[in-house]
């Protein structure tokens, strides 16, 4: 028996793949529009832009940080790239090519701060996330940016596959997490970034250029935010500066449910987009369940707890 449990999975890996196996299964039992593919369709849809940001953030936890500002870059980002096209006149492509940028520019910062001045990650990004919001709200008005041109709209639009209407969005969310997934598995510098995480002396020692590892994953995670910007857009049809305010937590809950150590140098984006799919369904389910929102957010609180409870459990027997 014991042979057979030394080949199971790790409970940091199985574990969530297991929890949203029985939420679903709980799910199914109390309504009967939970299994329709088009609910799944809608979950996908509201999970797409918290998404994108965990990409971004289980990169920077893989190496022991943790990003603080990424909703509010990516709300800067959408801001800059909706105003540049329709208060600037500037070409729609091009407009989201600034916005790109403005989150990469976030991304460098705490980058740079991290790496050069050798401040904690929590309290750079933390300071990061208040300044970011108030350019995003000085250089909108606090208003919000309307009568967008339809390129920016792009990925909100959907496409049917059977019965069940996807949007492209969706589509570009799973392709980044593929994409992810191969970079941190087959590449030289997604095993430094893993290295990092573990021991960040010992990389050094070895020959990897650590602080050119840490800037290169905050200016990526960064260029993340910029995208689940253009989602946001897309989705909501309007730049909002208000947007991204809790979407932080959402997305550190997210990385910590699917497994990946708050310790760093180890988990696997692909946990990650399992913990987007559980906080996605709880908040769904309990919502056709009729559950008021005040206690989705409880019950997101305590799955949080569970997961870095586990995490530590695993660290210390490791």
């Amino acid at each position: 028996m014991k042979r057979y449990l030394d080949h199971l999975p790790p409970l940091s890996s199985l574990g969530p793949c297991i929890a949203l196996l029985v939420a679903c299964l709980f799910f199914s039992t109390q309504s009967d529009r939970f299994l329709s593919g088009q609910n799944f369709s809608l979950i996908l849809q509201q999970v797409m832009v918290v998404g994108v940001i965990a990409i971004g953030q289980t990169l920077i936890i893989l190496t022991a940080g943790i990003d603080l500002s990424c909703g509010m870059a990516m709300a800067l980002g959408s801001v800059v790239m909706t105003k540049f096209a329709t208060d600037h006149g500037v070409h729609p492509y091009l407009a989201v090519m600034c916005g790109l940028l403005a989150c990469t520019l976030v991304g460098y910062l705490n980058g740079a701060l991290v790496t050069k001045v050798r401040l904690p990650a929590f309290i750079v990004t933390l300071g990061t996330m208040n300044i970011v919001f108030a350019i995003t709200q000085v250089y909108s008005g606090a208003q919000t940016v309307t009568n967008l041109p339809d390129a920016l709209l792009f990925f909100g639009n959907t496409f049917q596959v059977g019965q069940t209407n996807i949007t492209y969005g969706t589509v570009l969310m799973l392709g980044l997490y593929l994409l992810t997934w191969f970079y941190l598995r087959d590449t030289a510098p997604g095993r430094h970034i893993y290295a990092v995480g573990n021991n960040r002396e010992a990389a050094r020692l070895t020959g990897i250029a650590t602080d050119r590892v840490l800037m290169n994953v905050y200016m990526l995670a960064g260029l993340l935010y910029g995208i689940a910007a253009l989602l946001s857009v897309a989705r909501m049809g309007v730049g909002d500066p208000q947007a991204g305010q809790t979407d932080n937590l959402d997305s550190i809950t997210a990385v910590v449910l699917g497994g990946t150590s708050l310790f760093g140098g180890r988990g696997m984006i692909g946990g990650t987009l399992i913990g987007v799919m559980i906080v996605g369904v709880f908040r769904n389910g309990l919502t056709l369940m009729g559950v008021p929102s005040v206690f989705q957010v409880m019950v997101t609180g305590i799955l949080v707890i569970l997961a870095v409870a586990t995490d530590q459990f695993t660290h210390k027997k490791g």
